[in-house]
């Protein structure tokens, strides 16, 4: 959830956000009111950010709601054609280009239905988002990332609340929309808050990839700087500036959700004695717990592998617990290869030195 004061949250979504079509699909008649303000409120703040809005009301009185959006300041222009009219895409394209948002009539038909997902491509969204007093739970839980080609699975194998809905949103992404957010519309502030945070609070279908671990690019560099800053200024890891890591760019890993860097591990190679290091390992402190150190460090060893690596190691003073119970046992100084040795003694850590083999 996001918190009032993680401005930093917040921004890093507006560039990714301005000039894209988001389309809210609201049963604004089963929803309580002050839900449904709340939410008005906030479609205002991301029209003001830049977003393209089409908000299809699913039920209630389409009046009523039009002129609730003109109480908050919404930009907002009636599309004089339903949601299942084939021309009405057309009538949302121009209302979208001269600046203002959409509001078109979806009632009688299903928020995910056929109809609902062929007039969102055809008006290129982004987002199709569905505040329903009937949400998607997944053992009891919003689920706040499913790939659509894994929809099947989690029907099979899990509690799922919603399984039509569920189904819905993942032929909708195999269809062509990139994402589907299916929200519990009764709670108020649910918009803001699984639009601007990475994990989000509702359910979340995705046809692309949403958490992926991908290479360091040159431009992330001041990213991964500021987030390992906090753990470099108490000792913890070797301290590193912009020029060592952009000569060794290779090395460098990041997690990113929504692609927003999150997390980073680094893979040494150290070719003459046929070993590497696992090192630059941090997640940030708002996405600890999730098991994605473990990710993490997995990749590096598949990277390991790949290379035809037998042994990577580990050097750490806090984490010595987690690498043990991922395999990895405790050895000696001598392990090291004679200059990432050398480099250490000089830097008088106290680490404790881990190693995992991956010879037969």
């Amino acid at each position: 959830m996001v918190e009032k004061s993680d401005l930093r949250a917040v921004l890093q979504y507006i560039p990714q956000f301005r000039g894209k079509i988001f389309c809210v699909l609201i049963e604004a008649g089963l929803l309580p009111e002050p839900a449904v303000a709340e939410t008005l409120l906030d479609l205002a703040v991301l029209e003001d950010l830049g977003v393209k809005l089409v908000l299809g009301v699913l039920g209630g009185d389409l009046k009523d709601l039009y002129d609730w959006t003109l109480e908050c300041e919404i930009k907002a222009a009636r599309v004089t054609r339903p949601i299942d009219d084939e021309d009405a895409a057309q009538e949302v394209m121009e209302i979208l280009q001269r600046g203002q948002s959409a509001i078109i009539d979806a009632s009688g038909i299903g928020a995910l239905d056929p109809k609902v997902v062929g007039f969102a491509k055809r008006i290129g969204v982004s987002k199709l988002i569905a505040l329903l007093e009937e949400s998607i739970l997944v053992n009891g839980q919003p689920a706040h990332a499913i790939r659509s080609a894994d929809v099947p699975c989690v029907l099979e194998t899990e509690k799922v609340d919603g399984r039509e809905l569920l189904l819905a949103a993942a032929a909708a992404c195999n269809s062509g929309v990139p994402r589907v957010h299916v929200l519990n519309g009764r709670q108020q502030g649910v918009l803001v808050d699984e639009l601007f945070s990475n994990e989000g609070v509702g359910t979340m279908v995705h046809a692309d990839s949403y958490r992926v671990i991908r290479e360091l690019r040159e431009d992330d560099i001041p990213e991964l700087l500021g987030m390992i800053g906090r753990v470099v200024r108490r000792t913890k890891l070797v301290p590193r500036n912009y020029e060592d890591i952009n000569a060794n760019i290779a090395d460098y890993h990041v997690m990113t959700i929504d692609d927003n860097v999150v997390g980073c591990v680094a893979l040494h190679e150290y070719g003459e004695e046929n070993c590497a290091e696992v090192a630059c390992l941090y997640v940030k402190q708002a996405h600890e717990g999730r098991k994605y150190g473990v990710e993490l460090v997995a990749h590096a060893e598949e990277l390991a592998l790949e290379r035809g690596i037998p042994r990577v190691l580990a050097l750490t003073n806090r984490a010595a617990d987690f690498f043990r119970r991922t395999g990895y046992m405790q050895v000696n100084l001598c392990a090291l290869p004679a200059p990432r040795r050398a480099q250490f003694i000089a830097s008088g850590r106290d680490s404790l030195v881990f190693e995992k083999s991956f010879s037969e």
